[in-house]
């Protein structure tokens, strides 16, 4: 036994200094990487007074250029920073991709095993030196500190390119629950807010104004300059794993909140103090084929059963356009039977150029969504339709399409090849790259990209959350309450599940033992099947059923029947919970507000106002039976859209 224990150990040892020798060369080899990365960067640029001017020289030539003058007509200062630049940099500006911080808000110049991200992604210098990139898409963010430390760094490596072009940041949603890959990562140093479909259950567009307003204020504090939202799409398909990033099923609620969200975060029109809104997924992703989502083959279609596309751009039209959303982000699937070729939306000329360039007139920036070209490490490339082209075949069909932007891609290198083989035109990059430098220069990041760490207090401050907190409250539904069951007199005892650790700290009421407990509070979260498919990221993304396996809901029916039970539906997706209804007391639908703030609706310190932004289906064959892209449609629904009760 001890001789196989001491070979085991042996073993284990030496498979340890193997991984470590590895780990070595590796990071040899990026130091090396890194180094020859930053051998690329010139000279910072400096701040110069000429004829009573103050400017940045940004290509460090010792004068005024109409590209460095804040006072110069935008359309001039485009003309002459196009003039001005390489193929090379022109290519490197029609993409975006993700990008990671080191510590203490340093830029991550070597991949760091204490940072997975940063082993999937090619280091922020050989992305903004070597490819000429300056779009990035912030990940996770630790705090208010190194993401403003972060910003100014890359913008300083940013001064040291030939022409000094300043880098737009983009971010997902950061103001909900949680972490939601590919979709939203919450920073908790900000106000928190429900998710947008929780603000679809407020109805309030002067609320939801307000938000757009208070995140800009927090974003802008910060450098982040492009948020990758709001969603536009109707929740109309009950399985689809986004229904909780949209506002409703409803198209005239989802127009008059997508319009106040982008006001919010734009003002009247793109400026200075202005976080760009990048409105998606044009022309609606929401009526998903049998509910899959379309990052992944499984959900590659978009069905119309209902013969509904019109209903879908409603939220567009009367929303985003009306608002001026500076950009616009098509989804991935394809919209069956709606154009002459079925290939997804970013890659099919008649949705990009023939209904939102010409019928719609949108003149702003069209970005793909992420991965259409090439393979990810996480998913593999969502080219619905054109799986059979080669990934440069694949750019030029993106381009000739009418979009502008290659999100979640870093391949210039593939746009250069088509120029040099004649397949595209620099004067087409030129249509696409006015656009995306109207908004860098309507934004001033030309003439000042940097944020004030020392003026950081705005980020998250005790008015914010309260607004926040305020929105919660509006946004929880309460569903049921059986014989006036809530609110909960201050002196019931209750066994919570499913909540946050802690919270008897605010609520004593609650105690460790379920036989000493007058009331249970047990809070779901919405069910979902194992992913269909075989990328990494599908296994973070909840999709498919709605239902509990039977033998999970025989375990919540046997708690929720053995005591008076406040059930809390947690609404990623609409569950399908007939039986678990029926045995409570009473319900509440949750938008991912926080659980001291479910509390106190429970125990009445407010009363509930929010209404149900979509339906709650009573089964799976009333869901299954349902068309995709119709509102309102699932049979005798167990809460109709527009339920909600009050006390």
């Amino acid at each position: 036994m001890k001789k196989i224990l001491r070979i085991t150990v042996k073993i284990l040892g030496g498979l340890i200094l193997l991984l470590l020798l590895v780990y070595l060369g590796f990071w040899i080899k990026w130091k090396i990487q890194a180094s020859s990365n930053m051998d690329l960067a010139g000279e910072e640029a400096p701040t110069l007074t000429l004829n009573g001017k103050t400017f940045r020289d940004l290509n460090k030539n010792g004068k005024l250029d109409s590209y460095e003058d804040k006072d110069a007509d935008i359309e001039d200062r485009i003309d002459d920073i196009l003039s001005q630049m390489t193929l090379e940099e022109k290519a490197g500006s029609l993409f975006i991709h993700m990008t990671v911080m080191a510590g203490d808000g340093e830029l991550n110049k070597v991949p760091s095993i204490t940072n997975p991200f940063s082993l999937l992604l090619e280091t922020t210098p050989e992305q903004l030196l070597k490819k000429k990139m300056h779009h990035f898409n912030v990940m996770m963010t630790p705090s208010a500190l190194e993401t403003a430390k972060w910003n100014n760094n890359l913008q300083k490596l940013a001064e040291r390119t030939r022409l000094g072009i300043p880098v737009t940041i983009a971010t997902d949603p950061r103001h909900g629950a949680g972490f939601d890959a590919g979709t939203g990562v919450a920073s908790s140093f900000y106000s928190r807010w429900p998710s947008q479909l929780g603000m679809g259950a407020t109805r309030d567009s002067a609320l939801v104004h307000e938000f757009g307003d208070i995140a800009r204020q927090e974003y802008l504090a910060l450098g982040l300059r492009l948020a990758l939202h709001p969603m536009a799409d109707l929740a109309t398909e009950p399985r689809w794993a986004r229904v909780n990033g949209c506002f409703s099923e409803d198209a005239e609620l989802a127009a008059k909140l997508t319009e106040a969200y982008v006001l919010g975060f734009q003002g009247d029109s793109l400026s200075s103090t202005s976080v760009a809104c990048m409105t998606k997924h044009f022309s609606g992703g929401g009526p998903q084929e049998d509910g899959w989502d379309s990052h992944f083959a499984s959900g590659k279609g978009q069905a119309y059963p209902g013969n509904n596309f019109d209903y879908h751009v409603i939220p567009f039209t009367d929303g985003a356009f009306k608002a001026k959303t500076a950009q616009i982000m098509p989804y991935y699937g394809i919209p069956n039977g709606q154009t002459s070729e079925e290939v997804g939306f970013a890659f099919n000329k008649e949705i990009i150029t023939g209904l939102l360039r010409d019928s719609l007139n949108f003149q702003g920036v069209v970005c793909t969504d992420w991965g259409l070209v090439t393979d990810m490490p996480v998913k593999s490339a969502s080219a619905w339709g054109v799986e059979h082209l080669s990934e440069k075949e694949r750019v030029k069909k993106i381009l000739d399409a009418g979009c502008d932007m290659f999100g979640g891609e870093s391949r210039p290198d593939l746009v250069l090849q088509l120029l040099d083989e004649s397949r595209i035109s620099e004067e087409r990059l030129d249509v696409s790259l006015r656009r995306i430098f109207r908004d860098k220069f309507r934004l001033g990041l030309f003439d000042d990209p940097y944020v004030d760490t020392d003026q950081l207090d705005i980020v998250g401050n005790a008015d914010f959350v309260a607004k926040g907190r305020e929105a919660q409250r509006k946004a929880l539904v309460l569903l049921k309450n059986q014989d006036d069951f809530l609110p909960l007199s201050a002196d019931k005892k209750i066994y919570v599940e499913g909540m946050v650790k802690g919270l008897e700290k605010l609520y004593p009421q609650i105690v460790s033992n379920l036989s000493d407990a007058d009331i249970i509070v047990k809070k779901l979260p919405t069910p979902s099947s194992p992913p269909q498919g075989g990328d990494l990221l599908e296994r973070f993304i909840p999709q498919g059923r709605l239902d509990f396996p039977e033998d999970e809901k025989k375990e919540i029916l046997e708690l929720i029947r053995s005591k008076p039970t406040v059930t809390v539906l947690q609404i990623e997706r609409p569950s399908v919970v007939p039986d678990i209804n029926a045995a409570s007391k009473a319900v509440i639908a949750d938008f991912d507000c926080q659980d001291e703030i479910i509390l106190e609706l429970i125990f009445g310190k407010f009363s509930p106002s929010g209404k149900l932004p979509i339906e709650i289906p009573s089964s799976i064959e009333a869901v299954e039976n349902q068309k995709e892209d119709l509102p309102y449609d699932s049979k005798n629904p167990l809460y109709g859209f527009g339920h909600g009760l009050t006390f």
